[in-house]
């Protein structure tokens, strides 16, 4: 699957960066880092993308559908007035390996998903995107992932896929539960299940950041 910053230049088209940039009042050096995935467009520069070339936004954003509008629709049918919002992502890297911790937890890009979509899963308010380190939880989970999670989620429903903190580490694993314990289990076979004891002083040590709802990669 092509990156949004390979869809943006197919839309560009022979059009310079210089050219296309002016026609949407934005620098060109802007246009540059949409191209090469370094910032995130604004929406509102997606949608007069979508307007001007008659682009379906769902293929420029996410590269599903058509490239270009169904003839016939009107203004006000057009799938640029299809109801999004942005979720943040933050900084933190969630371990799908030993543990690590990195994160500060401050926003550092925004990406668009379908309304309909957030509100099937729960309130796109407790959401954010974090994205995966390490390969335990492949072939599911990849190394460099993005993993949606609603931090509302934290009641543990057994075999379901979480972030998960405990003292220092944070971990992406399916999570089960025992008395006194905790079981992380990987999808990847190299990696066996890790205990954790959550008794007494230990379970203030642990704690349940969200549910992973989705995940996905860039090419």
């Amino acid at each position: 699957m092509s990156s949004f910053g390979e869809r943006l230049k197919k839309v560009r088209g022979g059009l310079t960066q210089a050219e296309f940039a002016a026609l949407f009042g934005i620098p060109q050096v802007t246009l540059g880092n949409y191209e090469r995935g370094r910032n995130e467009p604004r929406f509102d520069f997606i949608k007069q993308v979508c307007s001007r070339f008659e682009i379906n936004v769902e293929w420029l954003l996410f590269g599903t559908g058509d490239k270009q509008e169904s003839m016939g629709h009107s203004p006000a049918q057009s799938s640029c007035d299809v109801d999004l919002i942005m979720i943040p992502m933050v900084e933190a890297r969630l371990s799908a390996g030993q543990g690590s911790l990195q994160t500060d937890g401050n926003s550092e890009r925004s990406y668009a998903f379908r309304s309909d979509f957030l509100h099937r899963k729960g309130n796109p308010d407790n959401m954010v995107l974090m994205r995966v380190s390490g390969d335990s939880m492949q072939p599911e989970i990849l190394n460099n992932d993005v993993v949606l999670l609603d931090q509302s989620k934290t009641d543990i429903l057994p075999g379901r896929i979480y972030a998960v903190g405990f003292e220092e580490a944070i971990y992406l694993k399916r999570v089960d539960m025992l008395p006194g314990k905790v079981i992380l289990k990987s999808a990847n076979p190299a990696y066996p299940p890790v205990e954790l004891d959550i008794r007494d002083q230990q379970r203030e040590a642990f704690r349940v950041i969200g549910q992973v709802l989705w995940s996905g990669r860039e090419y």
